[in-house]
């Protein structure tokens, strides 16, 4: 293959992987490494139709002022993610505003923003964040096509309604699908073209590298989902009042009250969950393994300010695969987040490479074709035979 082929290959790639984050970001309501802003309320930091890396809050560390945050609106845009500048951080939550705005969004009616709304931080180097030029503009062309293509379709078979952004992410990875199982089939069924050159490629042959980066791939992007999407912030309502209830949520000025907050593992193998305390909160235990396909508990207190009204308090939940000691993970937690999920994926991945290794060799895995003529129970046969 020639070096203009794998550049091409190199792009379509790339312009496919970006989609894909894109389309699963919106799936699952958490920008993935990439997000975008769809009006111009953070020029010139950010013009609108600009892409942006998106990093997920379990592994940015804590948000300050001057950070530009992507969170779960309650007012702004109808409850949608909105992405703003911190220009200040309270005991109520986080103020916020466009940079292009005259005023904070709190101004405007939108409640202080909360640990728990926020879903990513945009990547910022040297206070300038780090954007992708029409980025957005592209994404928000092909939804809008999409969408006009789905409405004639709809009004033509009967049906009334589009569906919602959810429903056309999902549309739009089925279509992705089937439009690459249709290549396959076309490929390996389709008229074949007469080859004017002899070329000296080893058909049926796959390079052990590549097969390997794809297995670790599949790997790593599974685990770290696994510790990634069940981790958290969890937001407690707390009342400092003077007249107090039995509700531990509801305390006179300087009480503290007790709750209990469940940490599930429905996964196949043991975790380790680290919890940490916003202030005017604590836990108890701050770490704890969990065992496969298990559950524990933590204790949440809560202590009620002096000054009486309505409070809000988080705990956010770290998860890690129990592929080292629990006390080194904990340990790689206490430098960053990121460091304990990077350690994790490397022992994944040393230990997958290492099976692999054991198993095939390093030599290239050659795929043969038996014939049409050979029945299929003797193929097995055959297959039972090389193992046992």
């Amino acid at each position: 293959m020639t070096s203009t082929a794998l550049l091409k290959r190199a792009l379509a790639l790339g312009a496919g992987l970006l989609i894909v984050l894109l389309v699963v970001g919106q799936l699952l309501g958490q920008p993935i490494l990439l997000g975008y802003v769809a009006t111009g309320s953070m020029e010139p930091t950010m013009d609108a139709g600009d892409g942006f890396v998106a990093i997920p809050s379990v592994v940015s560390g804590d948000v300050g002022e001057g950070d530009i945050i992507v969170f779960e609106a309650r007012e702004l845009h109808d409850g949608e993610l909105t992405t703003h500048r911190v220009v200040e951080e309270t005991d109520e939550g986080y103020v916020t505003r466009g940079d292009a705005n005259p005023f904070t969004d709190q101004d405007g009616g939108e409640p202080h923003v909360s640990e728990s709304q926020i879903v990513a931080t945009a990547w910022q180097v040297n206070g300038n964040a780090v954007t992708i030029p029409y980025l957005g503009t592209a994404i928000m062309g092909v939804q809008s096509v999409v969408e006009s293509a789905i409405g004639t379709v709809g009004s033509v078979v009967g049906v009334a309604s589009a569906p919602d952004s959810e429903g056309l992410g999902a549309m739009l990875v089925g279509v992705g699908v089937a439009i690459l199982g249709f290549g396959v089939v076309l490929d390996q069924l389709g008229p074949g073209q007469r080859e004017t050159s002899r070329s000296r490629s080893r058909t049926n042959v796959i390079a052990f590298w590549t097969a390997l980066g794809l297995i670790l791939l599949v790997f790593v992007t599974f685990a770290t989902a696994a510790m990634v999407v069940p981790a958290g912030t969890a937001e407690y309502g707390l009342v400092s009042t003077d007249s107090p209830s039995d509700d531990p949520q509801v305390l006179a000025p300087g009480e503290t009250g007790e709750l209990t907050q469940a940490v599930d593992n429905a996964g196949y193998l043991p975790i380790v969950a680290v919890h940490e305390a916003d202030r005017g909160a604590a836990v108890e235990p701050e770490s704890q393994t969990v065992g496969l396909r298990s559950s524990g508990e933590t204790t949440v207190s809560l202590t009620a300010p002096e000054e009486t009204g309505e409070y809000t308090r988080d705990v956010r939940e770290y998860r890690y695969l129990m592929v080292l000691p629990p006390t080194v993970l904990v340990w790689l937690h206490g430098l960053h987040p990121l460091a304990a999920i990077a350690a994790v994926n490397g022992v994944i991945v040393g230990a997958t490479v290492a099976l692999v290794l054991l198993v095939f060799g390093y030599n290239d895995i050659r795929v043969r074709s038996a014939g049409d003529h050979v029945p299929l129970s003797t193929r097995l046969e055959r297959k039972f035979k090389k193992w046992l």
